[in-house]
């Protein structure tokens, strides 16, 4: 079996497919088995392991033996991918509120006055946010505004940002959970 080392560089001086397949044998099953054992699905560490490899074979050429082991930079990069993806999903997440009071289809004559129950009852829920809650909510939600801005707008940090859109969003829920 080929030194790790010798298959990347051969990866990123030639994109080396046999390079490649070598080193896929060896990392996809230890990437895979890693991700299952922080608590991923086999189905999600499977797509994990394989996004990693193929960012292995993207980035081969950023690469150095001198700062890293192959082991130490593979597995480095599939904690990120694993925390690019949880971040991914707790956006969704803090996003399903504002689709809870947005309508799905266009109204109909008869559901004008679900409309009006609707926008009461939101209006009613963020008067019960406190005030920093609300203004994140509605710099986020209804200005468009990406978390980093409202740091920088707020001039507080992009953490405190994040903890207050997360609290008002868990707020929100409880009035407003029962919508559809």
């Amino acid at each position: 079996m080929a030194d790790p080392a010798v298959l990347i560089a051969r990866i990123a001086s030639h994109q080396d497919r046999e390079a490649f397949a070598a080193l896929f044998g060896l990392y996809a099953p230890k990437v895979k088995a890693f991700m299952q054992r922080q608590g991923t699905t086999s189905e999600l560490a499977e797509d994990i392991a394989q996004e990693v490899l193929l960012t292995v074979w993207r980035k081969a050429s950023f690469f150095d033996p001198s700062r890293a082991a192959v082991s130490s930079w593979i597995f480095a990069i599939a904690r990120n991918l694993r925390i690019d993806r949880l971040r991914r999903d707790q956006r969704s997440k803090l996003h399903e509120v504002y689709e809870l009071v947005e309508p799905e289809a266009p109204p109909r004559p008869d559901g004008l006055l679900d409309i009006g129950e609707r926008e009461r009852r939101v209006a009613n829920a963020l008067a019960e946010l406190p005030s920093e809650q609300l203004q994140v909510v509605k710099l986020s939600f209804f200005e468009g505004h990406a978390h980093g801005d409202i740091a920088r707008i707020l001039e507080i940090p992009l953490g405190t940002v994040k903890s207050r859109l997360r609290l008002a969003v868990g707020r929100l829920s409880q009035f407003l959970g029962d919508l559809k």
